[in-house]
């Protein structure tokens, strides 16, 4: 069964890997580079700011868990313990992919731009449902699959990955909202 789930796996990564423009690389390594979000991340704490006044603070620390869950679920527990090589790494794969841009370390799953934007996207969605938090979900799919289009992250490193920051947006929503109740009818 896992033999068939990697078969799966790597063949939906070289056909979605393999939908290249030379336009969509430029688009695909920008989405993937996170320091030029660092404005879109500020945006989004002065949107904090709006909707909660001085208790933003509040969810901002819930936000900050979210990142540090997502980020050391993947990159410091999921990739050292179960060491799957990125299919830039594969040896058997080198002649089949398009490497857009480095390959970056050996160890891909689960991906932690994937859990890292789906910790954002849908902890906004859950505080927000706004048109702009709808927005930030397709965002993240956005930057999910620039992952797989750069040929560093299988479709199962990304899809796993989301659902770590999915889960750890889930339960810091619902953590915050039970120690301030009040913030729940902001």
């Amino acid at each position: 069964m896992l033999d068939w789930l990697i078969d799966v796996d790597k063949a939906l990564f070289l056909f979605l890997n393999g939908l290249g423009h030379p336009f969509l690389d430029t688009l695909m390594i920008w989405l993937s580079d996170k320091y030029i979000w660092f404005p879109f991340y500020g945006y989004l704490i002065f949107r904090l700011y709006q909707h909660y006044k001085l208790q933003f603070y509040q969810p901002l620390i819930a936000l900050i868990l979210i990142i540090v869950f997502a980020d050391q679920t993947t990159s410091g527990f999921m990739k050292p313990f179960f060491e799957r090589l990125r299919p830039c790494h594969e040896e058997e794969l080198a002649n089949l992919i398009v490497l857009v841009k480095g390959c970056g370390g050996s160890y891909g799953f689960a991906s932690s731009h994937a859990a890292n934007t789906f910790g954002l996207a849908p902890f906004f969605f859950l505080i927000e449902r706004s048109r702009f938090s709808v927005v930030m979900l397709f965002w993240a799919f956005l930057i999910s699959y620039s992952r797989i289009y750069l040929g560093v992250h299988y479709p199962f490193d990304v899809l796993v990955g989301g659902i770590v920051g999915s889960a750890g947006a889930v339960i810091l929503k619902t953590l915050l909202f039970r120690i301030n109740p009040r913030l729940s009818a902001a």
